[in-house]
């Protein structure tokens, strides 16, 4: 709803009201509606003041309606209602003015903020467009340029920036309604033509076609067959070249496709689940969600590894103290110099509520007896992990909670050897550690409600989507990524090349394929996790079967050859010396391809792209349904938000398993079936027991999965 006050000098208050963030839902539209209407009618009324309850202006649509028919009064010509007004309305903006909010207030005569408050037009990120004029309206009152970039990228901006752009028209450390209302009775009577931005030419550079053509080839290869950012410039193209009127008709149509386009589904779908990730049950029936976290204000980060200075810089950038503890010398010395480079860094990039914690760097683990929560980050061997959870374990007080950034090794054993196992959890970070949002919060068979909800909740402090998952090898995001690589690997063997995978993948709208990814993150990595599991090393032959089922030697064997990726300028693509970016084919993969096929009896077939995305995604699918018939996971969305946030999954495809739900389950099934007729000797291909019972039962949308779910576990516990 919207309340109406008359203030003293003339001025009418219109307050919008909806909690949270006082979303334009039908009720706030027919309030706005109704009390624009009561001010131009009460001839007491000189000027207008729109601002919003509990110190925020307007967080935009009401997206729980996107779901139904829209009711109440449509936004855009409540909009050009209040444009057209004879009496000048300002919008003081508190807190935030997004999306539909910040169109309502590009509708208004005069713009004044807080110094806090958050601007910006995300819709795009839903995989829509600003459809109520933010298009039209926007570029007229900033220019094209500056419009190109804040709509086709959702970003949100500063109120200073604002000021700067020309959006606002002043901005105050104060009360940002009092200060309107002072304005708006100082602009009392005067002309407003010039304040209605449909009126307006858009200001554009000369070369406008040239600049659009510009953009638009940026932007198709940003977004990799997202739509909104296309649909964004073809109708901020139309706001350069057309009447305010033909522009508006561009924008409804455009938004009209959008709108019932599955990309806007899936994009909504991944909006909401990044809510509800995170509540589940633990293993033992308790729930952490209902639990109290400690608020943590002094931590410690074992070892300064890439990964462990990622940490304390995300420690740190949360104001609290962080003991940084490193027993290599060398590795100590490089990490205090490179640490606090990075979190003035980064501390400058953020607009930080507090700021920074003090890091202190140490050798002697000794000096985290004190602290009230540990990270270990060590080298991922478990022998040296336990190690360090031992000495932790003497070390640290009763009550202190001993965390693991390990990426898929066994909580359980680690909690083991400590006094208090109800205390650890692991907490699997992704690199950079203190830019990359995920956060696997890995729950033990033990791990109390408490030690989880704390886990959580620092997270959520460090700024991460965190996602509660059960403890098995690999977790959820790693033991899915395990039969995405190994099918790519297999592929190769059969005749693929590593660009032509990487190709598929890409046009799919991952940012990079399976094999760019391996040089970047470094071939080693895994290849020392293999030799760990008895997989590859002195004695073992160099078999295509391991551990009886089919195994791929191909990326040991280019390990083996000292081809580490980018670090060595060689991997499965060659680089302009170490540390170099841009990937190229490389002659001696290719020869070192048909050597390895030549030597096992292969014949190379040509392999078409829908065979690479099929064996890759649905292979990784397929483990998502494991993964939820055991539950490591407590939903889909969970499984999604991990693989959209950790992992690369393009957002305008919702995650793996919402991309299963729109394929059709049947179909997905179907193929499964397939490739592992063709390919018997690969378990990760048959198809899993849910995934069968999900059909049979219709194959539900994505969220009522739950209902299968749980009955397919107490189904596997007869």
């Amino acid at each position: 709803m919207a309340t109406y006050s008359r203030l003293p000098g003339s001025v009418a208050l219109i307050t919008l009201q909806n909690p949270p963030v006082n979303a334009l839902s039908a009720a706030v539209r027919q309030g706005i509606v109704d009390t624009v209407q009561r001010a131009l009618k009460d001839p007491k009324v000189t000027s207008v003041v729109i601002c919003g309850q509990n110190g925020r202006f307007c967080g935009g649509a009401d997206i729980r309606e996107f779901a139904g028919p829209m009711l109440g009064p449509p936004l855009v010509p409540m909009i050009h209602a209040i444009e057209a007004v004879d009496k000048p309305v300002v919008a003081a903006i508190e807190g935030v003015a997004l999306g539909g909010g910040l169109e309502l207030a590009l509708g208004c005569h005069y713009r004044i903020a807080h110094s806090k408050a958050l601007l910006g037009l995300p819709e795009v990120t839903l995989g829509l467009l600003p459809a109520a004029g933010g298009t039209q309206r926007l570029p007229r009152l900033i220019g094209l340029t500056a419009a190109l970039d804040l709509i086709t990228t959702g970003r949100h901006i500063s109120a200073a920036e604002a000021l700067k752009l020309g959006i606002l028209d002043q901005v105050t450390d104060s009360n940002a309604v009092d200060l309107a209302v002072d304005f708006v009775r100082s602009v009392a009577g005067q002309p407003l033509d010039s304040r209605r931005l449909s009126t307006l030419a858009c200001p554009c550079p000369p070369d406008v076609d040239s600049l659009l053509d510009k953009v638009m080839a940026q932007v198709r290869q940003r977004s990799r067959g997202a739509l909104a950012p296309v649909a964004c410039v073809q109708a901020l193209r139309a706001a350069a070249t057309l009447p305010y009127t033909q522009g508006m008709e561009k924008e409804r149509d455009l938004m009209a496709t959008l709108f019932n386009s599955g990309q806007a589904r899936a994009l909504q779908y991944a909006f909401f689940s990044q809510r509800v990730v995170g509540k589940w049950s633990l293993p033992s029936g308790a729930n952490w969600n209902n639990s109290t976290g400690r608020t943590i204000s002094k931590a410690a980060v074992i070892g300064l590894g890439t990964m462990g200075r990622g940490i304390v810089v995300a420690l740190a950038l949360t104001g609290m103290s962080v003991v940084a503890v490193e027993t290599q010398e060398k590795q100590l010395a490089e990490a205090s110099q490179a640490v606090p480079a990075m979190l003035q860094r980064e501390a400058g990039r953020r607009s930080l509520a507090t700021p920074p914690g003090v890091i202190t760097f140490s050798s002697n683990l000794q000096d985290v007896s004190e602290v009230e929560l540990v990270i270990e980050a060590v080298f991922e061997n478990m022998a040296l992990k336990l190690q360090v959870f031992r000495h932790l374990a003497s070390v640290c007080g009763p009550g202190t909670l001993l965390c693991s950034n390990t990426s898929g090794l066994d909580m359980d054993q680690l909690a083991a050897v400590t006094k208090s196992p109800a205390l650890v959890v692991g907490m699997h970070f992704f690199a950079p550690a203190h830019v990359m949002k995920l956060l696997e919060v890995v729950c033990g068979p033990r791990s109390s409600p408490e030690a989880v909800a704390t886990a959580m909740q620092l997270g959520k402090r460090m700024g991460k989507v965190s996602v509660a998952v059960g403890n098995c090898p690999g977790f959820v995001g790693n033991r899915m990524l395990k039969p995405y690589l190994e099918q790519a690997n297999f592929l190769l063997e059969e005749g693929a090349t590593p660009q032509q995978v990487d190709e598929a993948l890409e046009e799919f709208g991952f940012p990079m394929g399976v094999f760019r990814m391996s040089d970047l993150s470094g071939l080693d990595v895994g290849w020392r996790i293999r030799k760990e599991a008895g997989l590859t090393g002195p004695g073992v032959e160099p078999s295509r079967t391991r551990q009886g089922r089919r195994y791929s030697p191909l990326p040991d064997q280019v390990c083996e050859a000292g081809r580490l990726g980018q670090k060595t300028g060689r991997g499965w693509y060659q680089y302009d010396g170490p540390g170099g970016r841009v990937a190229r084919s490389d002659p001696w993969v290719h020869i070192f391809l048909e050597a390895y096929r030549a030597q096992h009896g292969l014949v190379a077939r040509s392999i078409a792209p829908e065979e690479i995305l099929e064996r890759c995604l649905y292979a990784l699918i397929n483990e998502g349904f494991n993964i939820l018939q055991e539950a490591m996971a407590a939903g889909p969305e969970h499984i999604d938000a991990i693989y959209v946030f950790g992992y690369g999954w393009p957002r305008h495809r919702g995650g793996p398993m919402f991309h299963a739900g729109q394929v059709g389950l049947g179909r997905v099934l179907e193929r499964l079936e397939h490739h592992h007729h063709n390919h018997p000797d690969v378990p990760h291909l048959e198809p899993s027991t849910l995934l069968r019972r999900l059909v049979a039962g219709g194959s539900p949308p994505v969220q009522k999965w739950r209902e299968f779910i749980n009955k397919d576990r107490v189904h596997s516990q007869l």
